[in-house]
C-alpha cells in the first residue's frame, strides 16, 4: 500500500496536535517525531505523484505523435 500525500499530510497535523496536548515531555516528543516522519512521508509521496503525472503526460503525449 502506498501513502498519498493527503493521508500523509493528515496524519502529521495529527500528530501535530497530539504534542500540542501532551502533559508529557515523553510523549511530546514521540508525537513530534512521529509527526517529523510523516511530513517525510508526505514530502515523497507528492514527489512520486508528481513524477507519475510526469510519466503519464509524456505518455499521452507520445501516443498523439504516432
Amino acid at each position: 500500500m502506498s501513502v498519498t500525500y493527503k493521508f500523509a499530510t493528515e496524519q502529521a497535523d495529527a500528530a501535530a496536535k497530539a504534542a500540542d496536548e501532551a502533559a508529557l515531555d515523553n510523549v511530546r516528543e514521540r508525537a513530534l517525531r512521529s509527526e517529523t516522519a510523516w511530513r517525510q512521508m508526505a514530502d515523497q509521496a507528492l514527489k512520486t505523484e508528481e513524477s507519475r503525472r510526469k510519466r503519464e503526460e509524456a505518455a499521452a503525449a507520445a501516443r498523439l505523435e504516432a
